[in-house]
């Protein structure tokens, strides 16, 4: 089995496409399709079902997908590794994030990065903390800046970047908006119509699981998949929601009632630096992290 095997298997999966894989990889579409059977053969398992319009992997394959990343990743990290000890950091900085994340300024930290290492090539994906984690521990992505809502799976370590607690937001007109001091159960906002996220966000998991642990029942009418849009939505009062304390202060927040929840209905909003295990954090990843150092614990970034 050679890397190229992999390399081309981990391509056609990933575009569902001959075609448009060889392209991106810059090969003969017949160059392509012989690396495929010479992998199917050398496993004795079909990798793909094949149509006229695209392909989709076998039961064999989805199980190679993931092996494959990782050892790629690896490769990845081996090249990258003997680059940096020569006093060059190349190779590509693959990066997830959630929206508007606490605890670090990503746009800031990456122009920082690019500042000190023009040769690294910058991917910046945005998606939910669930799916971050996994593209993390596949090996498809660096790290990631996500938000922690129990145990993570796979072969990864977090960082901790920061904690913050979490308020209901609703418009002023709410009853809730002539509520004092603090809310200490979440069952009082069992009647509420709540905006939330899709479930795959570090703010939605994180609420679903406290009310979970409270035995609150808890009704999402509205989801939404960007932070804007969701405080639109209760700016015109169409429900209320759980945001993390600094979705408050937001511009776009002005005007709404931003009511704490205390113990023990308080919900901490943690966020947290994910990467691989040690041995397979690449170089520019480690370099990407000690950008953090002044906001890190001692030794947390090594």
């Amino acid at each position: 089995m050679e890397l190229r095997h992999l390399q081309h298997f981990v391509a056609v999966a990933e575009d569902q496409h001959f075609t448009r894989a060889a392209e991106r990889l810059m090969v003969s579409q017949s160059g392509l399709s012989a690396s495929i059977r010479a992998l199917e053969r050398e496993l004795g398992a079909p990798l793909f079902v094949r149509t006229t319009r695209h392909v989709t992997l076998t039961e064999a394959g989805r199980a190679l997908l993931g092996e494959a990343e990782r050892v790629l990743a690896g490769v990845r990290a081996a090249q990258e590794a003997v680059a940096a000890v020569q006093g060059v950091l190349r190779g590509r900085l693959a990066l997830g994030t959630e929206q508007c994340i606490a605890g670090v300024r990503v746009p800031r930290l990456l122009a920082a990065f690019r500042e000190r290492h023009p040769e690294v090539e910058i991917r910046l994906r945005q998606a939910g903390s669930g799916l971050l984690v996994e593209e993390v521990a596949a090996g498809r992505l660096d790290l990631a800046f996500a938000v922690t809502s129990g145990e993570l799976p796979g072969p990864v370590r977090t960082v901790p970047l920061t904690r913050e607690p979490m308020v209901v937001l609703c418009h002023p007109a709410h009853r809730l908006a002539a509520h004092t001091g603090e809310i200490t159960e979440l069952g009082k906002l069992d009647q509420e119509a709540f905006v939330d996220f899709h479930p795959d966000w570090g703010p939605r998991r994180v609420t679903d699981a406290a009310f979970a642990a409270a035995r609150a029942h808890r009704t999402v009418t509205l989801e939404v998949n960007d932070v804007h849009g969701l405080l639109e939505l209760v700016q015109e009062g169409l429900g209320v929601a759980v945001v993390p304390g600094h979705f408050a202060r937001k511009p776009q927040a002005a005007g709404l009632a931003a009511i704490p929840l205390g113990e023990p209905a308080g919900i901490g909003y943690e966020t947290v630096a994910v990467l691989p295990q040690e041995a397979a954090t690449s170089p520019a990843a480690r370099v990407l992290m000690s950008l953090l150092e002044p906001a890190l614990p001692t030794g947390q970034y090594t």
